[in-house]
């Protein structure tokens, strides 16, 4: 079924109800439905590719803009506005989208923090992306009856989100989420947790990624719930959100709950409201857990997926919360831990890689036919390059990952990323990076430098170019965006290697967590 259709028999059905709250203003859903429509009749007159790109803040613009872009048969590409310009630019191009939907206080956001602005000026002084044709929300009339036109019917297996996540090779791949993926992730999260048109969300979660744009954009629009947008994380205005608006559930990552531990005047009368209170996209630290419960009374319930599931495959529901279990497979969800050496099933309690199946999986990556079938086993099930472990009743348990991605408050980094850009740099010749666990951010990138040999040098000399970490890390803060700069440089004489000549990361983490 098209994602579109039910949002909009939703919105038809109860007008007047309030869809969106955000920083700017409220929106009942007939008022959102009419602007998806505006910004539809736009778009039909602007892009002649398949996608549609969206550079928006968390907010009822990106609601709106993906309607649209539905509305008329189009794939959107939600971009990520924390990326560098040459990041940003590369998405754009591989994606093939000819429009951008945005604001000018995005453009002037990313113009003023792009220390090498690659965009050309628009407007009021902000970075425009390199596109042919861009769409300022502000800038469309949405007085007056918009343009009326029958919808697309877009059959299950059409692209509808394209979404863009880190790269082994250092290039971002697009996930592709099909119609009909993201239409059961939203039935199997329904079914798993009862949720209804009485319920109410509250959402910081960045929308260019999978949590934000399905949990807390296209799920409360397709059953009817109000959600409440902010921008920007601030731990006193989310509380002071949980007030005044008294959401049923609130999704977030375990480092904004560890924020929210610091807001002095918090009481635990101001999350009484919630029935849900889930932590995802990275490990939740015991501390964190706790520390919310002896406070604020409140269990943070886990959850689990993947840009590639849609992304919700688990969900620990509050009346079987388990410590560290991120629950059970939601319905039609089908997992199995596997031996990797064996390619068989291992024993319950015992660790292997998570493998997953389901409607709600993802066809693959856009035009990279060799990742997408490495991406499936011999039985058809996603590798998840996550090692985890099952309870006798069911309960799945992370604990740990076979990839060398490191996740960041959230956001997946691969080493191999920041080392590209290290190497780059005119004084290293090579380099090694890793995660050291962080109480804010689950993990941080540690960078290890071997510096080059001193220029005019005599023959044999092994005096080397001397070592600047402040120069290194401005670099950095140059080409790579903010979360995946290094928390710290360190520089060896000699980069620890495998018998194959690569840098061995093993090594490297023994020298941050030196073997008791």
């Amino acid at each position: 079924m098209s994602i579109h259709w039910p949002i909009i028999r939703c919105c038809l059905r109860a007008p007047r109800r309030v869809a969106t709250v955000d920083d700017r203003r409220m929106l009942t859903r007939g008022q959102l439905l009419v602007a998806a429509l505006h910004v539809a009749a736009h778009l039909k007159e602007t892009t002649e590719s398949d996608t549609v790109a969206l550079l928006l803040p968390t907010s009822a613009a990106t609601p709106i803009a993906a309607l649209a872009a539905w509305m008329i048969g189009k794939t959107v590409v939600p971009l990520n506005y924390l990326l560098k310009p040459e990041e940003l630019s590369y998405v754009i191009a591989d994606c093939g989208a000819d429009t951008v939907v945005t604001t000018q206080a995005m453009l002037d956001f990313m113009g003023s923090t792009a220390d090498e602005c690659l965009y050309a000026p628009k407007g009021g002084g902000g970075g425009a992306p390199p596109v042919k044709h861009l769409i300022r929300i502000e800038d469309i009339g949405f007085s007056g009856v918009p343009e009326m036109h029958w919808p697309a019917v877009t059959p299950d297996e059409a692209v509808a989100l394209l979404l863009y996540t880190s790269g082994t090779t250092g290039k971002p791949k697009g996930v592709m989420l099909t119609h009909g993926n993201i239409t059961a992730n939203i039935r199997q999260i329904v079914e798993h947790v009862d949720f209804s048109d009485r319920d109410s969300l509250l959402g910081v979660l960045p929308q260019f990624h999978s949590f934000g744009m399905t949990a807390l954009t296209l799920l409360p629009l397709t059953v009817g719930c109000k959600v409440v947008y902010t921008a920007r994380f601030v731990p006193s205005r989310l509380v002071k959100l949980l007030r005044e608006h008294r959401p049923t559930c609130m999704i977030a990552v375990p480092s904004m709950y560890n924020a929210m531990l610091h807001v002095k005047d918090a009481e635990p009368a101001d999350f009484a409201s919630l029935r849900y209170t889930v932590s995802g996209g990275e490990p939740l630290p015991v501390a964190v857990a706790e520390g919310f419960k002896a406070r604020f009374h409140v269990t943070l319930n886990e959850g689990f997926g993947m840009t590639e599931t849609g992304p919700a495959t688990n969900w620990c529901r509050p009346f079987e919360a388990r410590p560290r279990s991120v629950g059970k497979a939601m319905p039609r969800v089908c997992q199995r831990i596997v031996d990797v050496a064996t390619e068989r099933d291992v024993p319950i309690g015992q660790e292997g890689e998570l493998r997953i199946a389901g409607p709600n999986v993802t066809p693959g990556y856009y035009r990279l036919p060799e990742l997408t079938a490495a991406l499936f086993d011999s039985r058809g099930y996603l590798r998840s390059g996550d090692i985890a472990k099952f309870d006798h009743d069911g309960h799945l348990y992370i604990t740990g990952r076979i990839k060398e991605m490191l996740i960041i408050a959230g956001e997946n980094v691969f080493p191999r990323e920041i080392e590209e850009v290290l190497n780059r740099h005119p004084s290293v010749k090579d380099s090694g990076v890793i995660g050291m666990a962080d109480p804010l951010r689950g993990e941080v990138p540690v960078a290890f430098v071997e510096m080059k040999e001193a220029a005019g040098e005599e023959a044999g000399a092994e005096t080397k170019v001397p070592f600047d970490e402040l120069a290194i890390l401005s670099w950095c803060r140059e080409h790579l965006a903010g979360y995946k700069v290094p928390a710290e440089v360190r520089c060896v004489d000699t980069l620890p290697r495998t018998a194959t000549g690569k840098v061995s990361r093993k090594d490297l983490k023994a020298l941050v967590n030196p073997p008791a």
